[in-house]
């Protein structure tokens, strides 16, 4: 392998996948690649996609195109969920050299080493229920803030979803393996960790060289809070039915972890709950709300919540919209539901109009900033810790209190990666 191959990523969907996007780079950079910007020209270029979305797919086919433009001799590889999902579509793009799978996705320095330019793709993919072991990952593009992956797969079968086809069964890294990691990011000078996973509260399950994985995300999280080095945590996101309330109170005693939760709802009405296979109803997400804001007030909640999913009427979703605006949280992800391939809900009647669900998505885009804004002003003149980034933008750069509220200020090199006292 020459030293002087390039490569150049681009990563699509979560912060699961940002993490693995910056191990990959590493490892290549480890192999002799030379690292570039997405808009350079490479020698390789790999996009690891996602496939929650329509839009996702369309994005990666797009980005495809602008390298064909750019830089039609160099390689272009697809890797991620998108590509374990419909991997003879990718391999059908014009342009694409190689299409890995979950289970060869980090395997990709062995093979680059024999590929050529060719009018076919190579496709490295297996069936999903192959796919075993745990690849840990972290991002380190911004020494920070890092994504820790601790957890991926999923065993729920929502009927919206094909992620348990694109990752697989639930697993875990060990908690040691954890502890090496964050040892690891703390010598680096990481200030803070996001803990991420596809179903983190289902930390413990899996294999470890075949030993099943005795630990629940409770054991991990009394074990973080224990290294020095690490000023904060963060939960990326929990299902409310494994958000414990001994995870609550835990995290509401430590000065580690932050008051700031992500609690994927998906809908306030529970006829929809049920026919999307979720795991709980309504009354059980207000119950974590409350018992979350009962012993930290200042804490701030994030929502998922999908719109227009199949037989969603108008009534409900006005329950959704009345029960979200009625709960004490911070600020809504709101996604429109698109069809995806192999799931249960295209078996569900009546189709909700695309110009409907495209209403619903601002009607709560809408409430969502009237929440942020609400949950800001509460705090306005209080004293938090800001955790400054390395970012300059126009001259500012930008940090984020313990309960998430977002501070611009103009840039001072002295405060990045810096806690400083700040008043609202």
């Amino acid at each position: 392998m020459q030293q002087s191959k390039t490569v150049a990523f681009h990563t699509l969907g979560c912060k699961l996948n940002y993490s693995e996007t910056s191990t990959l780079s590493r490892m290549l950079e480890a192999d002799g690649f030379v690292k570039k910007e997405f808009e350079d020209v490479a020698d390789v270029y790999v996009i690891n996609t996602c496939s929650v979305t329509e839009n996702a797919d369309k994005e990666c086919r797009q980005l495809v195109r602008r390298i064909q433009r750019r830089a039609p001799e160099s390689m272009v590889v697809i890797t991620g969920c998108y590509a374990q999902l419909k991997p003879s579509e990718i391999a059908g793009i014009e342009g694409v050299d190689l299409v890995l799978g979950a289970a060869e996705k980090f395997n990709i320095t062995k093979h680059l080493q024999d590929l050529t330019k060719s009018t076919t793709a190579k496709i490295h993919s297996c069936d999903i229920e192959d796919v075993n072991g745990f690849n840990s990952s972290y991002s380190i593009n911004d020494r920070t803030r890092t994504f820790l992956k601790v957890q991926d797969g999923c065993d729920y079968s929502c009927s919206f979803c094909t992620i348990p086809l694109a990752r697989g069964h639930s697993r875990s890294d060990s908690i040691d393996g954890v502890l090496k990691n964050v040892n690891e990011l703390a010598a680096s000078g990481t200030k803070e960790i996001v803990l991420t996973g596809i179903n983190l509260g289902d930390f413990g399950k899996g294999n470890e060289g075949g030993k099943k994985i005795d630990t629940t995300f409770y054991d991990l999280v009394q074990e973080l809070d224990k290294v020095d080095g690490i000023e904060r945590y963060r939960i990326s996101s929990i299902e409310p039915n494994l958000l414990s309330n001994e995870i609550i109170e835990f995290v509401a005693s430590s000065k580690k972890f932050m008051p700031h939760f992500h609690i994927p709802l998906q809908s306030g009405s529970n006829k929809i709950l049920g026919l999307m296979r979720r795991r709980y109803r309504r009354e059980l997400y207000a119950d974590r709300v409350a018992t979350i804001k009962q012993l930290m007030p200042h804490c701030c909640i994030g929502v998922d919540v999908i719109v227009g999913f199949p037989s969603e009427s108008d009534e409900d979703f006005k329950d959704t919209f009345n029960f979200l605006h009625e709960l004490d949280i911070s600020y809504l992800h709101v996604f429109t539901y698109s069809e995806r391939a192999n799931t249960l809900a295209l078996d569900i009647n009546p189709v909700v109009p695309i110009h409907i669900r495209q209403e619903r998505n601002k009607v709560l885009r809408n409430l969502s900033y009237q929440k942020l804004q609400y949950f800001s002003e509460q705090h306005r003149g209080q004293n938090r810790k800001v955790l400054f980034e390395s970012a300059e933008k126009n001259g500012m750069m930008e940090g984020y209190t313990d309960n998430y509220i977002k501070v611009q200020t103009p840039f001072r090199e002295e405060w990045v990666n810096q806690l400083v006292d700040w008043t609202i």
